[in-house]
């Protein structure tokens, strides 16, 4: 449908998993796409998949790295920081080593991406959109034994409001994107860790009421939508896509 024809878009976490197909969908939509991920093999495997993804390995906590790439990233369209992490456990499992690496992941490398990339966006006479990666477990709603990603999510989507108050006026638009689970690489393995995984992945299917967990699919459609032109009259909103979960 080209509805990102023209657009360049910078997808975070593009390796596996949402991030994986959402820059599919995105350059089948006829964007170009700059995926990033520290997951080298990954990246390779998905430049195959088309000829408009374009892939850099880049560590998005290393504010270094970070700065080269936006140095040289030329046109920034939409951003999609879709890179994170699951810490498991309660604030009394909480390492102080888990709640830094979430935050560092899940927060900081956002904040990093957000700040180099978006004066690129303010340069541009038709602006940009940041879509941010959070989840139901949030602000919105808390899960068990999911403490220190659930409070990580929650400052994810106090940074897309605030980005979203600070520049509505000059053609920015920020929205998060809150699911509940997803049938990813990294939920799969996950669950295949777990005692029964077969009852497991009953159980996170139950949690939602449509009797499944969403796909990368799914959510990269949203992000497509958030990243074009129909979207423009959005911003500051966290965007719940959770098949009931959260009703």
């Amino acid at each position: 449908m080209n509805r990102l024809q023209n657009k360049t878009c910078v997808v975070t976490g593009a390796a596996s998993g949402i991030g994986w197909a959402t820059s599919c969908m995105f350059a089948q939509e006829g964007a170009s796409v700059v995926a990033l991920d520290i997951d080298s093999e990954g990246l390779a495997r998905l430049a195959q998949q088309h000829a408009r993804i374009q892939t850099h390995r880049v560590d998005i906590v290393d504010s270094a790295q970070v700065a080269a790439f936006a140095e040289n990233a030329g046109q920034v369209d939409a951003l999609f920081n879709c890179a994170g992490r699951v810490a498991v456990g309660s604030i009394l499992e909480c390492s102080v080593d888990d709640w830094q690496r979430t935050f560092d992941l899940n927060v900081s490398g956002m904040f990093l991406l957000c700040k180099a990339l978006l004066p690129r966006m303010l340069a541009q006479a038709t602006g940009g959109s940041i879509i941010n990666m959070a989840s139901v477990i949030s602000s919105i709603g808390g899960a068990p034994d999911r403490f220190a990603y659930g409070a990580s999510k929650a400052a994810v989507i106090g940074i897309t409001k605030s980005i979203a108050k600070d520049f509505a006026g000059r053609n920015i638009r920020c929205n998060a994107i809150c699911p509940s689970a997803v049938e990813t690489p990294s939920m799969s393995d996950r669950i295949e860790q777990m005692d029964d995984p077969a009852a497991a992945r009953a159980m996170f299917s139950a949690r939602q009421p449509v009797g499944r967990m969403g796909t990368p699919e799914e959510i990269a459609h949203l992000a497509t939508y958030l990243a074009s032109d129909e979207s423009r009259f959005v911003t500051g909103s966290a965007v719940v896509i959770d098949g009931g979960t959260k009703l």
